[in-house]
């Protein structure tokens, strides 16, 4: 990604923009499922990150500051829908889920139902490991917390996965592509 952004510049912002529109649209879909969703959820990020834009400090990687913001925009979103989970649910009693899993991209149904199952925190952890194949380094930067934080988060999802997926599934430790999709198949970018 490109550097040299200078807070408050309007262009430089323009220039961050461009560069982190589809890999945060992405990881948002990923995390909520939902791509209308995912991208309320970027605008409003977008949105706050601009308002802030001026009080960055680029001692902080521009990208990783906004993965943060627009991570935090998601997870306050899902906090929110699952407190109106239970009304939705009497609600909609009998109608099948709007978004197809499958439409989103290569990962199989039973790996993305797995994924969503998994605590926003966790969530978020896998995502950014397995999917974008951040570092833990990385990771921490962009969600600022400890690397160990990171570590323990990426076990708990490890091992939920596993117990929810059965004996069979393998999620790599490294930062290879995306769990859940073998090799030969390509992964949709969103």
């Amino acid at each position: 990604m490109e550097e040299g952004y200078r807070p408050g510049s309007s262009l430089d912002f323009e220039r961050l923009y461009q560069a982190t529109y589809p890999r945060l649209l992405g990881t948002l879909v990923l995390m909520l499922g939902d791509r209308a969703a995912a991208e309320d959820c970027l605008q409003e990020a977008y949105l706050k990150a601009f308002r802030s834009w001026a009080r960055w400090q680029p001692s902080a990687p521009a990208e990783a500051w906004l993965h943060r913001i627009a991570v935090n925009q998601a997870l306050s979103y899902r906090r929110w829908a699952k407190l109106r989970e239970v009304g939705e649910l009497v609600r909609r009693l009998g109608r099948p889920l709007e978004s197809d899993p499958q439409a989103e991209g290569a990962l199989s149904g039973d790996f993305i139902k797995a994924l969503r199952t998994l605590p926003p925190k966790q969530l978020a952890a896998i995502v950014l490991r397995h999917y974008h194949g951040y570092t833990n380094r990385e990771i921490a930067q962009s969600l600022d917390i400890p690397e160990r934080t990171v570590a323990s988060r990426l076990a708990a999802a490890r091992d939920r996965l596993r117990r929810e997926l059965g004996a069979e599934f393998a999620l790599p430790s490294g930062t290879g592509g995306p769990a859940g999709v073998p090799s030969h198949e390509e992964v949709l970018d969103v």
